[in-house]
């Protein structure tokens, strides 16, 4: 993997924890790193090295119950993440996607479509 592969592949596991925290919060009104972890389907480990590396660039804090979250920064991803998500989620089940299918597909594609092709496809399919 090169080193332009290892940090489009580090800013997309960022992405998706962001994405997964303002998911959690919007649900249930706070995050837990456990949640995370179930969320995502990965090992409290990781999410332990990614909340680390995550509070370090400063996209996410914790409160005084140790509870995770996104500062302005941190949410401004997430938020961009999150409605992409929805928008290509969208666009592919009204082509015949089934639903399973189009969440995991949006979820693959959010990260690296452009954002003119993005904006086209919105276009296209509103």
């Amino acid at each position: 993997m090169t080193r332009s592969e290892q940090m489009k592949s580090i800013y997309r596991t960022f992405e998706d924890y962001l994405e997964a925290i303002l998911i959690i919060k919007e649900r249930q009104g706070y995050v837990r790193s456990t949640d995370v972890a179930s969320q995502l389907g990965v090992s409290q480990p990781s999410v332990s090295y990614s909340v680390k590396r995550l509070m370090e660039r400063g996209f996410l804090t914790r409160d005084q119950n140790n509870m995770l979250i996104l500062t302005d920064e941190g949410s401004e991803i997430a938020r961009r993440t999150y409605d992409r998500h929805k928008q290509l989620e969208k666009i592919f089940i009204s082509i015949g996607v089934d639903p399973e299918t189009a969440r995991e597909d949006a979820c693959n594609v959010e990260h690296d479509l452009s954002e003119k092709t993005f904006q086209l496809l919105c276009r296209h399919f509103s």
